[in-house]
């Protein structure tokens, strides 16, 4: 039989509901019994003792709260009832010890990727369109149309068919379906737009410089189309220069245009077209070889969370990250938001005092910006997350954490900044998911591992974005945007570490090209740069 309550950490004085409990039902619970005052909901949170107002409330070991009202042993914690609060955090105060993982059944393991003259090796093979400014969005979208149309076309989909019947007055059975039929057999063809480049702050364009930047040199990428107006904050020369510092010896093929030297459009379109195709046709040569699972670079990722993320989900990617470590390859921690209360565990798995003290500082100055515009990191957690159980960032953010595992901290990167290091790297982004995820592929993510429990349907245009469901109800109900589920950890089927293996296995193939995402099957190509300035 299923157990009904769970603590996460042996110093939490919460309790974690796995299943629907009613008011008045009473549990046997480590040597006592608790009787809950009210109905309680899965994923929510009940009280293991009595609290005072202002007693602080424990989770996964950390501080996550605090109660704002006397509640009773039994009663469920709500927004009502507790109020965010973190520990405070100076320095590093330790350097924590770390036992690896054995991973004596991945060392020799390899997946079919392609390889990159630099030694990075990438998942898929993408010829990359986009523009330097938003003012360039309408050539690119032209030019989508086009090459998708001509390269890549689709089969024509339920919906559409379903249209067509209706303007035609027939039945679906009788519309005639188009044939899908690609030109190449080993590249795809993505297409980025964005709203900056120009109009903001000199900060911004070059942050969305080192963005784009960091997308070409992804191994993912065998090269890129770059459409410029000519006139914009993000120049050409900044761009080439940026991509210089992120690679020297960068051996690919990237080809750009600036309108205002061009003339006409339709001039530079023709242009475009042909010498694309030409570019295209010899990235399509490139072909997968075998490579070690080191040269795997894994985003982490958690969105539209619940109560049962950071049990089971969240762990599971800790796990993956876990064995990446020990293999060499790398991993990105991201969504800096997210990370508030556990900066202390973080600092002190830092390899250096100084990665430790740049980690705090970009916290803080990211903590400083919200409070100046009028918010803070306590309102991180959205509707949905509070409905689920997720009642203080604090809370969310213990929870979120847990996807880094337990390995040392090798590097800390700001928003923009190259992952370089083997391991596993802090990297600022926003929690937003999908300027979290855009960031991490630009950072050199090779697939990105997204948790989620309530369901989100964030893809990327270059990286194979992998769902994974917190809990089953979640798989069943919306699957086809789950990739893997890992309520059996919630059920007590399969341990952390089982549900881990199997999703690295489910990675392997994804990256060898032999299981295409839901993401991807859905043509979820999410791209969002996170704007940090105002507009001039």
């Amino acid at each position: 039989m299923q157990k009904k309550l769970i603590k996460v950490h042996p110093d939490d004085n919460i309790i974690v509901a796995l299943v629907d409990i009613e008011q008045g039902e009473t549990i046997a619970f480590e040597a006592k019994e608790i009787t809950t005052t009210t109905a309680v909901k899965a994923k929510h949170k009940i009280a293991e003792f009595d609290f005072s107002t202002g007693d602080s409330i424990f989770m996964y070991g950390v501080l996550v709260g605090k109660a704002s009202q006397n509640i009773q042993k039994g009663e469920v914690l709500t927004t009502s009832n507790v109020k965010h609060q973190s520990g405070k955090v100076s320095q590093k105060t330790e350097t924590t010890s770390w036992n690896p993982p054995n991973v004596d059944k991945w060392k020799d393991r390899t997946f079919m990727g392609y390889h990159r003259a630099d030694g990075q090796v990438g998942t898929g093979n993408v010829w990359l369109f986009f523009p330097l400014v938003f003012c360039e969005n309408k050539n690119i979208e032209r030019l989508k149309e086009v090459f998708e149309k001509e390269l890549m076309p689709k089969k024509t989909d339920s919906y559409q068919m379903l249209l067509r019947s209706l303007v035609n007055n027939t039945s679906q059975d009788e519309v005639i379906e188009e044939k899908s039929t690609n030109a190449f057999d080993n590249i795809e063809v993505k297409f980025i737009t964005h709203q900056g480049g120009c109009g903001g702050i000199r900060q911004d364009s070059e942050s969305l410089a080192r963005l784009l930047a960091g997308y070409v040199n992804n191994p993912n990428v065998a090269g890129a189309t770059v459409l410029s107006l000519g006139c914009q904050n993000l120049q050409i020369e900044l761009f080439q220069n940026t991509l210089k510092a992120i690679n020297p010896n960068l051996n690919k093929e990237v080809i750009i245009y600036e309108q205002q030297q061009m003339g006409t459009v339709d001039t530079m379109l023709q242009t475009i077209i042909k010498d694309s195709f030409e570019a295209i046709k010899r990235a399509n040569q490139i072909q997968r070889q075998p490579a070690p699972l080191s040269k795997l670079c894994i985003g982490l990722e958690c969105g539209g969370s619940d109560g049962f993320s950071g049990i089971s989900a969240n762990p599971a990617l800790g796990h993956v990250s876990d064995i990446m470590a020990a293999l060499g390859g790398k991993s990105i921690l991201a969504e800096f938001p997210e990370l508030c209360g556990v900066e202390q565990e973080l600092m002190n798995r830092c390899v250096t005092e100084e990665k430790a003290n740049k980690f705090l500082s970009l916290m803080k100055a990211y903590e400083k910006s919200v409070v100046d515009a009028g918010s803070g990191f306590d309102m991180n957690p959205s509707p949905g997350n509070i409905k689920d159980g997720l009642i203080t960032d604090a809370m969310k953010s213990a929870g979120a954490a847990k996807k880094g595992g337990t390995s040392p901290v090798t590097d800390v990167l700001d928003y923009g900044e190259y992952v370089s290091e083997s391991g596993l790297t802090l990297l600022n982004t926003p929690g937003n998911d999908v300027e979290s995820t855009t960031a991490m592929v630009g950072s050199g993510a090779t697939v990105v591992l997204f948790t989620t429990g309530l369901g989100t349907p964030t893809g990327n245009p270059i990286a194979p974005v992998i769902k994974v469901s917190s809990n089953t109800i979640l798989a069943q109900r919306m699957n086809d945007i789950i990739d893997i589920d890992t309520g059996a950890v919630i059920s007590g089927e399969k341990t952390i570490e089982e549900v881990g293996d199997s999703i690295l296995e489910y990675i392997i193939e994804v990256a060898s090209g032999r299981i295409i995402s839901k993401a991807d099957q859905l043509n979820q190509d999410d791209f969002i740069p996170w704007k940090r300035g105002v507009s001039l």
